[in-house]
């Protein structure tokens, strides 16, 4: 059994700008405000308690209560959105893509490394409440990023128009998709309960926002997430200070280039635009640019005077949609909020934007990494360890893996270094020799040493391949488990739906996953199923 785990650092899927903050390199600490150990939670939460507002607060649980009206809502649930009112009480937050019937496996490692570091700081800090949010991302309009989702190797794809925030779209058609999803499944109890989920879910309800609520809940009620769709009017006008700043002084733009700066050995993540603003409308997600004065709705007719833009925010703010760039700030002035969890990508453009938060007086979030998970059958379990691999070897790049076991199996060692080093011994005499002489001869010397250096590992590659072949039905079987573990060379988690896994497991698996991710670990989480 192998019984080694491999860092986020060392598993090689992680980008360079992850790995630095990670080992909390000098270079980055400035665009960060804290690092995510437990103790850095206490100055965390008396900053965010000194600078959040009251009202704040009775405006989220007043809007939270809306949403939830139509929904059946766990004991904890309704607990936590009535502590949000008190003084003492923070969230934790991640936020995630309204991917068709969950989409990739992270997004359940998303929630339940949120929901895990609120019941670690809950034991730390006994005195404060901590609030697992999920924070949809209902005003998203890359349709073809979250319309499929893969069952074994499958994708099962909603065939739709669609212009506007995803959220508003109507659930039209996902019929179809059920249809196409029960061919897969097959037959018993766990694949009834997935079928009935998906129809609760996506059939008896009219818009993706409601289904992907519906969902959520199912699935981490019972440990009291709670859901919040920021596509709303009251949440927004309590953020018409900093969008009126944006379409006036484009105060992004100009902090997020100053960091970009500073972030140029690495690759950037986002970009800012002048405006990071969008226009919304039920079929309309268009970004707002400035023209001579004229704020003009990219691929519209529309445009608005400064007066008449400024008209229309104080009236209806909920028609002004946050880019990547100012979402994170949204979130942060509507939410008591202490960290944000996500995803590698997540974490980069987060590091681009503490520049703008300082620069509009808001508390920048603590950043943690999620939790990601390789999930392992107990025959998988028991492959490695009869091959002797270990995860570090499992991790690798399939040629690095396959090089390494080869010479493993092999009974003499692949490796020419030793006759290399003694025919360098025997061209170092004649290279005195040729120094002796003309450049001609010294020429003709360094031509034949580079010849048969090159003849050797032109044999030691001959070599492998032939042991390769030799030993091919062991590592066929190695590279076949890695393939099962690593689809398409890449991780489970960015490929498989939980579907998969349900349908074997039950509900049982979310319960193994809660109980085995520890959210301030930095080690790649193997689970055993």
């Amino acid at each position: 059994m192998p019984s080694d785990c491999i860092s986020y650092q060392k598993s090689g899927y992680f980008s360079k700008l992850i790995v630095d903050y990670l080992n909390q390199d000098a270079n980055l600490q400035s665009l960060y405000h804290r690092f995510p150990t437990v103790e850095n939670f206490e100055q965390q939460i008396l900053e965010k308690r000194d600078s959040f507002d009251l009202t704040h607060r009775n405006v989220l649980v007043s809007v939270l209560k809306k949403q939830y009206d139509k929904s059946a809502v766990s004991a904890l649930t309704q607990q936590n959105i009535e502590a949000l009112s008190q003084p003492n009480t923070f969230t934790v937050t991640t936020g995630h893509q309204l991917n068709l019937f969950t989409g990739p496996l992270y997004f359940l490692y998303k929630i339940i490394s949120t929901i895990n570091l609120t019941r670690e700081l809950k034991e730390k800090y006994p005195t404060y409440h901590f609030i697992p949010i999920y924070w949809m991302a209902t005003e998203d309009h890359d349709f073809e990023e979250i319309n499929y989702f893969s069952f074994k190797g499958k994708k099962i794809r909603w065939n739709k128009e669609s212009k506007g925030p995803v959220g508003r779209l109507s659930t039209e058609g996902l019929d179809k998709v059920l249809d196409a999803l029960k061919l897969e499944l097959g037959t018993g109890n766990n694949a009834t309960s997935i079928k009935k989920s998906f129809q609760d879910a996506y059939l008896n309800h009219d818009n993706l926002t409601d289904s992907t609520r519906y969902l959520a809940n199912m699935l981490f009620g019972d440990y009291g997430i709670v859901i919040l769709d920021a596509d709303n009017a009251d949440l927004k006008r309590e953020f018409i200070p900093f969008i009126k700043d944006e379409l006036l002084h484009q105060t992004s733009n100009k902090s997020v280039l100053e960091t970009a700066q500073k972030l140029k050995e690495y690759t950037i993540q986002v970009n800012p635009r002048e405006i990071n603003l969008f226009y919304l409308e039920d079929n309309l997600r268009e970004r707002i640019i400035l023209e001579g004065g004229t704020y003009k709705i990219n691929n519209t007719s529309i445009a608005f005077t400064r007066a008449e833009i400024i008209a229309l925010l104080e009236s209806h703010p909920e028609k002004f949609s946050p880019n990547v760039i100012m979402r994170p700030l949204y979130q942060e002035v509507v939410l008591p909020n202490l960290c944000y969890v996500g995803g590698g990508g997540e974490i980069s453009y987060w590091l681009e934007l503490k520049s703008y938060f300082d620069a509009v007086n808001i508390t920048f979030p603590i950043l943690l990494l999620r939790n990601s998970v390789l999930l392992v059958t107990e025959k998988q379990y028991d492959k490695a360890e009869k091959l002797d691999l270990t995860w570090e070897d499992l991790f690798a790049g399939q040629e690095d893996l396959v090089n390494k076991k080869v010479k493993v199996f092999s009974e003499f060692p692949i490796n020419f270094s030793e006759q290399k080093y003694f025919l360098k011994k025997q061209f170092e005499d004649l290279h005195r020799i040729a120094n002796q002489t003309d450049n001609s001869f010294l020429g003709a010397v360094n031509a034949q040493e580079s010849k048969q250096l090159k003849g050797l590992e032109h044999l030691e590659k001959r070599l492998l391949k032939a042991q390769k072949r030799k030993h091919s039905s062991e590592l066929q079987r190695i590279t076949d488990l890695q393939n099962e573990l690593f689809p398409n060379h890449g991780l489970q988690e960015r490929t498989a739906n939980f579907s998969e896994y349900y349908i074997e497991y039950g509900i049982g698996l979310i319960k193994r996953l809660t109980d085995e991710l520890q959210p301030l670990d930095k080690n790649f989480s193997i689970v055993k199923l």
